[in-house]
């Protein structure tokens, strides 16, 4: 998939448990977990809005694009 969740290294960067997150965020560890783990399929503002209020960073901080290399078309 081409956007990686960077979750992971913020928490790092703060020495901050994903519990300690989710207690903070409003989410259960268990939805931090899918976030963290790139099995999401979405993520509503509010909750991008609360990570970030958290963290103290920007969105761009824990989302990133990744562009997966273009398969050409067989003639």
């Amino acid at each position: 998939m081409p956007i990686v969740v960077r979750i992971d290294v913020e928490l790092a960067k703060r020495k901050m448990s994903v519990g300690e997150f989710a207690e903070k965020v409003g989410l259960t560890p268990a939805n931090i977990a899918v976030l963290k783990n790139g099995r999401a399929k979405a993520v509503r503002f509010s909750t991008l809005e609360a990570m970030c209020q958290v963290l103290g960073c920007q969105p761009g901080d824990l989302l990133e694009f990744i562009p997966e290399p273009l398969i050409p078309e067989s003639e």
